[in-house]
């Protein structure tokens, strides 16, 4: 745009040259015509460029807009990536720890229902609780050796104490016993004790096994 422009103001000085030569009797009519000839070559080469310089503006606003809409196509990908990578990790569940799963009532290409109990995880991480009589907890401590043994391999492990639960079983109950009149008959009550095995046996143990417990107090 800027050459054509300088072009043509070089073209109108030469031909306004030629013309007052001209007049004065030192120029040739052909040298007139041939800078008139060059002038409106020029001033075409100048309305060309003016012509490609607005079809170009035209060009950019047109990419530009088209920029706009890719954005935004962008940006609506992304939002759906994003929600389906949101749906997806929802099809993974994660248990909380190492164990075993059992129960399972899921089934591959069935909908899961809100509150749905699909699995049950017994964890690998097992102990034994043990329901003491009250009267034998007088000298038992957390820490002391304990020998495990599993009534369904017919083998014993060693263990120790963990804890000592703060209450009788009846209390924790789903309906713990109630004596409102104050005369009852005094039953010895039993005391949840947790024993853990030193090192977990390489066996299969699960909720609900039978095991004979016994703890050295002395």
């Amino acid at each position: 745009m800027t050459q054509a422009q300088a072009a043509l103001t070089y073209s109108q000085d030469q031909y306004q040259r030629a013309q007052d030569l001209l007049k004065k009797g030192a120029g040739t009519r052909q040298a007139g015509q041939q800078t008139n000839s060059d002038l409106i070559q020029k001033r075409a080469a100048l309305a060309a460029a003016e012509a490609a310089l607005i079809q170009a503006k035209r060009q950019l606003a047109v990419f530009a807009a088209q920029r706009k809409s890719a954005e935004a196509q962008r940006a609506a990908a992304e939002a759906q990536k994003a929600q389906a990578e949101a749906n997806l990790s929802r099809t993974v569940l994660t248990a909380p720890l190492r164990g075993r799963v059992t129960q399972l009532t899921a089934a591959k290409g069935a909908f899961a229902t809100p509150g749905q109990t699909l699995m049950l995880i017994v964890p690998l991480d097992v102990w034994v609780t043990a329901n003491y009589r009250e009267t034998q907890l007088a000298d038992m401590r957390p820490g002391q050796p304990a020998k495990l043994c599993i009534d369904a391999y017919g083998k014993c492990f060693p263990g120790h104490v963990d804890s000592v639960q703060a209450g009788s079983v009846t209390v924790f109950s789903l309906l713990p016993a109630e004596n409102a009149t104050g005369n009852y008959v005094k039953i010895v009550q039993r005391v949840p004790v947790k024993l853990v095995f030193d090192k977990p046996p390489d066996l299969e143990l699960g909720p609900g096994m039978s095991v004979t417990p016994s703890v050295t107090v002395r």
